[in-house]
């Protein structure tokens, strides 16, 4: 998914904490499609609506200082979901309060879900 934009309320300075500012949001989803592809069911996929609003709720929340903070965070929401595996998250401010015309900066991030292991005692 490319391009989730919304305005927020993140950053370092305390102006960038008053004022929304866009960001914007991709999303790449890792997941095993095999079972979804072959009966055709929706079920057994992402479900990319939910991802991407997982991804606006943490955008609209409480503000993070870091943009790693935020991705990292956004990662966390996405892969809540059980049939996601792992995703990657770019997280870019389009108007970046740096004192140069800079077009945005961004953080890409990758999560991936802990393998399931053993059971503790065995």
């Amino acid at each position: 998914m490319r391009g989730l934009r919304l305005d927020a309320v993140h950053g370092v300075l305390p102006e960038e904490r008053r004022t929304p500012q866009p960001f914007e949001v991709d999303l790449d989803l890792v997941l095993d499609t095999t079972a979804a592809a072959r009966g055709d069911d929706l079920a057994l996929s992402a479900d990319y609506a939910a991802a991407t609003e997982a991804a606006a709720g943490v955008l609209r929340g409480p503000p993070r200082r870091l943009l790693e903070t935020l991705a990292a965070d956004v990662a966390a929401a996405v892969l809540e979901d059980g049939r996601v595996d792992a995703v990657t998250v770019v997280v870019r401010k389009l108007r970046p309060p740096l004192g140069h015309p800079v077009g945005s900066t961004a953080v890409r991030i990758h999560r991936a879900r802990p393998p399931a292991g053993p059971a503790p005692g065995r």
